[in-house]
């Protein structure tokens, strides 16, 4: 289908209600419905099972137990290195690069504010002008657990309600600010590589954002909810699981300038396992 097609038509599309729909269909433990779908989709995008826990795919209670599977141990091997900073998903780089003036890139002269992204408060967003970001595209077939790139300590998390437009390439290129007008949940930490903002990005058919530390943040009331963990810390190490995705979609990161490079074999499209090594923190020659 045509690229501007296919966008247009997701303005017509009832998205909440086909997003609350498929994730009802992705909770029911009905096992006619549950089964023969999820054995499809297994098969239609090439899952790799031997990486999970329980290989059986129908072994889940659910689509969505299946869809946030566990993987083995040693499955997501990651550099332990302080100086490295890891991809918190699997998946495929959508853009990467610097943070101009505040103006964070989508595609094909496509982008959006930081302070957009993360809420709309221009001081939250301060610390990144300038900055560096990645965008990573979950695709279906991927592990969709998100982990921490690195160390990090929790002092907000914002959910920000919006559209539910698809993340893909082709609506990338089409729709305007899309990782700024979806439903999104921005999470602020406290690192050793200076503040960091983790976004995870709701989608069309994403029924739900869950963290570690608060359960099912998405789907809520449309109005935008801050919480503020900086007189209650929750701690979370490199590689820790920090949040999840039921049914896929994007991870936008946001770092303060100065603090790190990222790896020069990335670019557009590049895919991406959790743990592996994506850029390394500059160190201060002066230290």
């Amino acid at each position: 289908m045509n690229e501007k097609l296919f966008a247009a038509l997701q303005y017509f599309t009832p998205q909440t209600t086909l997003s609350r729909a498929a994730g009802w269909m992705a909770e029911t433990h009905i096992s006619a419905i549950k089964n023969p779908f999820t054995r499809w989709f297994v098969k239609q995008f090439d899952v790799n099972m031997s990486e999970a826990v329980e290989e059986d795919p129908t072994a889940y209670p659910s689509f969505n137990a299946f869809f946030t599977r566990e993987l083995k141990e040693g499955a997501r091997p990651f550099d332990s290195s302080p100086h490295a900073l890891i991809s918190p998903a699997d998946g495929a780089i959508s853009q990467i690069g610097a943070i101009e003036s505040g103006r964070i890139f989508q595609a094909k002269g496509q982008s959006f504010t930081a302070s957009e992204l993360v809420g709309g408060n221009p001081e939250w967003a301060k610390p990144f002008n300038f900055g560096q970001f990645s965008t990573i595209y979950l695709s279906p077939k991927d592990y969709h657990r998100v982990h921490m790139p690195i160390a990090g300590t929790l002092k907000r998390m914002v959910h920000i309600p919006g559209d539910l437009f698809s993340v893909n390439n082709a609506t990338a290129n089409q729709v305007p600010r899309l990782f700024a007008r979806n439903e999104r949940v921005a999470c602020f930490f406290d690192t050793e590589y200076g503040e960091m903002v983790m976004v995870l990005v709701g989608a069309m058919i994403v029924a739900s954002i869950e963290t570690v530390w608060a359960g099912l943040v998405t789907p809520q009331k449309k109005v935008v909810r801050t919480w503020d963990y900086e007189s209650d810390p929750i701690h979370l190490e490199k590689g820790a699981e920090m949040g999840r995705f039921k049914l896929g979609s994007t991870v936008v990161m946001l770092f303060e300038p100065g603090k790190i490079d990222w790896c020069k074999k990335l670019e557009h499209g590049s895919p991406l396992k959790m743990g592996e090594t994506i850029a390394n923190k500059i160190i201060d020659q002066k230290s």
